[in-house]
């Protein structure tokens, strides 16, 4: 049996973990590392990538910076989640907002502490990554397609920092990151039109709000076909190994897409939506291994 204390130490803990989303970050960390292993750094033998101290502290700084844009975020939304995640919003607010901001400087000075071992560049990516997420989530996040443009180029940075650790200009990662970015820019459509009454009654100027819920269906149809491009580049163009597996599932799954967005009328059909685009993100994560199996096996 746990005590008083404990218990709430341990809902403190599962609150704060919610406001910083972990089990977001943890994917971003193992994407990172996966992307390193396969695609960015070219040569290197999985020990080498895996125990490279400077890749260590780039990934560590990345997710403390995540976590600590997750905070701020929370902070500027917190009336607006009331409205679109009310179970979530009252799991978040059982951390005190001082407390989740105290917790915000310590990560951001962390992650500066942690890039400073890698080198001064690093130092001034992150604290340019640092501001332009306080920026978003202060300023830009109301702006129809700004906020949107925004938050795609903010998701895939952590991956950009890492790009240029690696120095590997291959056009295969700027494909693979076109189609990444293609993929987030279609989440955060979706997830404002899920999030509409909330962001309304915010005054959030989003583009389901200032173009309507028929215009921004559109420009979700043209992203879908739009992702198109990228996956046939890679599937044709480029030496991808069974990944070509994922990049047939995620076609597939598209075209669901595409056929609950035609009948999509309330937020539950916007979140199947929401959840299917996920589902391909985090999917494509894990199936980076596909793209040199034998590299794992090897190892084993």
């Amino acid at each position: 049996m746990l005590s008083r204390r404990q218990n709430h130490i341990l809902v403190k803990f599962f609150s704060m973990f919610s406001v910083v989303r972990g089990y977001n970050i943890l994917i971003i960390v193992i994407a990172q590392y996966l992307a390193s292993v396969y695609i960015m750094a070219k040569g290197k033998s999985l020990k080498e990538v895996l125990l490279d101290p400077n890749l260590f502290m780039l990934v560590l700084a990345s997710a403390s910076t995540i976590a600590g844009g997750y905070i701020i975020n929370n902070f500027y939304d917190s009336e607006k989640d009331l409205i679109n995640k009310p179970i979530k919003s009252r799991l978040d607010k059982l951390v005190s907002q001082n407390t989740k901001l105290s917790f915000y400087f310590v990560l951001n000075f962390s992650s500066v502490i942690m890039a400073s071992y890698v080198s001064f560049n690093a130092v001034i990516f992150f604290s340019v990554y640092i501001f332009a997420i306080w920026f978003y989530s202060h300023k830009l996040k109301k702006l129809p397609f700004i906020g949107n443009l925004t938050s795609a180029i903010l998701t895939i940075t952590p991956f950009f920092a890492i790009f240029l650790y690696y120095k590997n200009f291959e056009t295969v990662i700027f494909v693979h990151a076109i189609f990444l970015f293609l993929m987030i820019s279609m989440r955060e459509l979706t997830k404002d039109l899920e999030n509409i009454k909330g962001d309304l009654l915010q005054s959030y100027q989003t583009i389901p709000i200032v173009y309507g819920e028929k215009a921004s269906k559109n420009i979700l149809r043209v992203l879908t076909i739009l992702t198109l491009v990228p996956t046939y580049m890679l599937l044709v163009c480029f030496e991808i190994g069974y990944m070509y597996l994922y990049f047939y599932f995620s076609t597939f799954l598209l075209l669901v897409f595409l056929y609950v967005l035609w009948k999509s009328k309330t937020k539950l059909h916007y979140l199947i939506l929401h959840n299917i685009l996920k589902f391909i993100i985090v999917t494509g994560v894990f199936c980076i291994v596909l793209i040199n199996i034998e590299l794992v096996l090897n190892q084993i």
